[in-house]
């Protein structure tokens, strides 16, 4: 009986840390991730959750562990550490074998966990906010050529915003759909937080801004909704080309003037720049790019490899036995050009396929499943120029060394690729070979095939290698 009331009395406590989750974090959030946890037991010092699937365990362990616990903690202070597991479906006793067999994950220590998110919305005065995600910070940005400028930029905002005089207001940051302004906004909006608690954040999609425009007429309670806005410290405005109708517009662009003029920080995201937003009339678009336009181009090579390898060993790292090569992730780089969604997609779908098939993540099975995301490159003939700039590329060498009379190791196993891979993929004859790679004999080109030939029966790297440049080239 004293066991059932000290759990009845558990029951209570957990539904007041639920009430919290749901307060903190927003009923979007809430519903996403909170909703179906339970409460299993309380034990020396570890509070034990169960959830419905695996990969609702392994996101709540690795984005709301630090959160999650913190709350614990108010209710039961001799909590130590939280336990989620994944509770069987309810229509037995016996529990699986595998399920017996498996080891509890090792919950991270406070010192090793990551800092402890924000509430999830902003607001002022009772306006909710469009949600924030507790990955989009400047931690996680990653910088390169395409978006040094705009990044540099946001971080001078964060940093100054409380500053007499801002030196870039607004920031009105563009760039195509998947390259980072989304993450660039809600970064800035972390980071203002984690400075000073007590500034007044808000966050807005412009159709969020549109939807409580409207719904403020309808109350008539226009005024009151003007007035939250001009007096919070920094507006973020983000989708600013869905900004529609002439009034809403007007509103924002006096809501606008008076934050700036306050010395209240704005910034704003599009996909075009303030001057090519032909929707706005004349003077929102003189006001916006009064500021600094700061540009996010696309992605070069290296940047979407970064992204690549960073979502990679995140993915390798929460699921045991999953390896992705380097060979796949630069497949993946030459191949997805459009957005960061998608590098970020594609991982998710070699994952998941790993999961599912328990195969190895080869170049072929990549293809295959991002096949839909490269449909838009369309085949071409092969030429020995494409062959000796790629090799080129591929093997950091200069064409000219190529070309040359160079006996170094480093020099003549590119070359062999590179007339194995002209015979095989163009129509050449071997003397036409040798003369395009230095004027060369065709018995040494025939010499390089039948070699390249030969190593790649026996290395298996050479084989991936070969195929990657295959692919590139032919696509």
């Amino acid at each position: 009986m004293a066991q059932q009331e000290q759990f009845a009395s558990s029951g209570d406590a957990w539904g007041r840390v639920k009430s919290r989750l749901r307060a903190e974090l927003g009923e979007d959030v809430f519903a996403s991730w909170f909703r179906g946890v339970e409460l299993e037991r309380l034990d020396e010092g570890c509070v034990h959750l169960t959830v419905a699937t695996r990969f609702l365990r392994n996101w709540l362990r690795s984005h709301y562990y630090d959160f999650v616990l913190r709350l614990l903690r108010s209710e039961w202070a001799e909590v130590e550490r939280v336990e989620f597991r994944v509770r069987q479906p309810h229509f037995g006793n016996e529990q699986p074998k595998e399920l017996l067999r498996q080891k509890p994950m090792a919950m991270p220590t406070l010192e090793e966990a990551p800092p402890l998110p924000m509430p999830l919305r902003t607001g002022y005065g009772g306006f909710e906010g469009s949600p924030l995600d507790p990955r989009l910070t400047f931690a996680t940005f990653l910088v390169g050529a395409s978006n040094r400028l705009s990044h540099a930029a946001a971080q001078e905002v964060a940093g100054a915003f409380s500053t007499p005089q801002q030196l870039f207001n607004p920031l009105f940051v563009h760039g195509s759909v998947g390259l980072g302004k989304t993450h660039l906004l809600h970064a800035i909006s972390w980071d203002v937080k984690q400075r000073k608690p007590e500034a007044q954040v808000l966050y807005l999609t412009a159709e969020r801004f549109m939807s409580g425009f409207v719904q403020a007429l309808r109350a008539r309670d226009a005024l009151a909704f003007k007035e939250k806005l001009r007096k919070i410290d920094i507006l973020l405005i983000d989708d600013m080309e869905f900004l529609q109708g002439p009034t809403i517009q007007q509103e924002f662009c006096h809501t606008l003037n008076s934050l700036i003029d306050g010395g209240r920080q704005v910034v704003v995201a599009a996909d075009r720049a303030p001057t090519q937003l032909d929707k706005l009339d004349m003077r929102m678009r003189s006001r916006l790019g009064g500021g600094l336009v700061a540009e996010i181009g696309v992605m070069d090579y290296e940047l979407r490899h970064k992204i690549l390898s960073k979502r990679a060993a995140e993915a390798c790292s929460e699921t045991r036995g999953l390896a992705i090569s380097d060979t796949v992730l630069a497949f993946l780089a030459e191949r997805l050009t459009e957005s960061g969604r998608e590098l970020e997609g594609a991982i998710h779908r070699l994952r998941a396929s790993y999961q599912l098939t328990d195969e190895p993540v080869t170049i072929e099975v990549a293809e295959q499943i991002v096949r839909d995301l490269m449909r838009g490159a369309e085949p071409r003939r092969v030429r020995i120029d494409d062959i000796l700039r790629t090799v080129s590329k591929h093997y950091g060498v200069n064409r000219g060394d190529l070309l040359s009379g160079r006996r170094n190791r480093s020099i003549v196993r590119p070359r062999q690729i590179g007339m194995y891979l002209a015979k095989l993929l163009t129509s050449r004859s071997l003397p036409e070979i040798g003369r395009r790679f230095g004027n060369r004999d065709h018995t040494t080109v025939l010499h390089a095939i039948r070699k390249i030939e030969q190593l790649m029966n026996d290395d298996n790297q050479l084989r991936e290698e070969i195929e990657l440049l295959k692919r590139l080239l032919r696509d």
